[in-house]
């Protein structure tokens, strides 16, 4: 394999949480053997507090690290400096308008709209509008006791992707539903990937945590790349670790 890339939430780190010391220590190493690419459908604020402050890379490895926010639709490499974004692929004012008017009109009719939550329910991400029905900063356990069947999310995506037929309104995180331009998926970041890389995705590896039919990882295996399925980021440590291990026999 040529590049491993990763989803963020619940692969590398808890939703909405900062990556675990030993996550941040095996992705380091892994740096020092092959490139790697996070792609999410988080904004880049949510890579730098969640990964980015825990890394502890030098230069020379954050030259290897490729990021992909918002599935994608944006692109930043680190030029020794700082974070320099690459490209954004932006939805248009009267999209971005129709878009946050139709995902809350339909959260309210649907009896969705919640009145305890915490942070932001509505997010302009550029690329992207996200509603996440308990706020951006929800704790895990009250994401998870939700919509633990998913029946209100895929509601929710179903009435608003009538109402927006132009746009793609998919399910996002555990109770996210986004919406960007048409077409855009984890597959059309992986795809954008191998484009600015070179690399061919048959030559990648992609691991998450939601490669399920249903879940906002699966348009990377329909695509056709390599996966690995994980169920949280201990997994994805130890999986990354054999990775290292492997690498670093290899080369000996």
């Amino acid at each position: 394999m040529r590049l491993i890339a990763f989803d963020l939430d619940d692969t590398l780190a808890p939703s909405k949480s900062p990556m675990p010391e030993r996550m941040g220590a095996a992705l380091s190493s892994l740096l020092d053997a092959v490139p790697v690419c996070i792609i999410s459908g988080g904004h880049f604020g949510q890579f730098r507090d969640q990964v980015l402050a825990h890394l502890g890379a030098s230069t020379e490895q954050l030259s290897r690290l490729h990021l992909m926010p918002t599935c994608g639709t944006r692109y930043l490499r680190h030029d020794g400096q700082d974070w320099k974004q690459v490209y954004a692929h932006d939805l248009t004012p009267g999209e971005r308008d129709r878009a946050l008017a139709a995902v809350e009109g339909e959260a309210r009719r649907l009896g969705l709209w919640e009145e305890q939550t915490w942070g932001e329910i509505l997010e302009n991400r550029g690329s992207q509008i996200t509603f996440s029905a308990l706020g951006q900063e929800a704790p895990l356990e009250a994401k998870k006791a939700w919509d633990p069947t998913g029946a209100k999310k895929s509601a929710l995506r179903d009435a608003v992707a009538v109402l927006l037929p132009e746009l793609e309104v998919r399910s996002g995180g555990s109770t996210s539903v986004d919406i960007t331009r048409s077409g855009v998926d984890k597959a059309y970041g992986m795809t954008r990937l191998s484009e600015q890389t070179g690399i061919e995705l048959a030559d990648m590896l992609f691991i998450g945590d939601r490669l399920d039919v249903d879940g906002n990882d699966y348009p990377v295996k329909k695509l056709g790349v390599p996966t690995h399925a994980v169920v949280d980021w201990r997994e994805t440590a130890d999986v990354v670790e054999q990775i290292v291990a492997s690498l670093a026999g290899a080369r000996a």
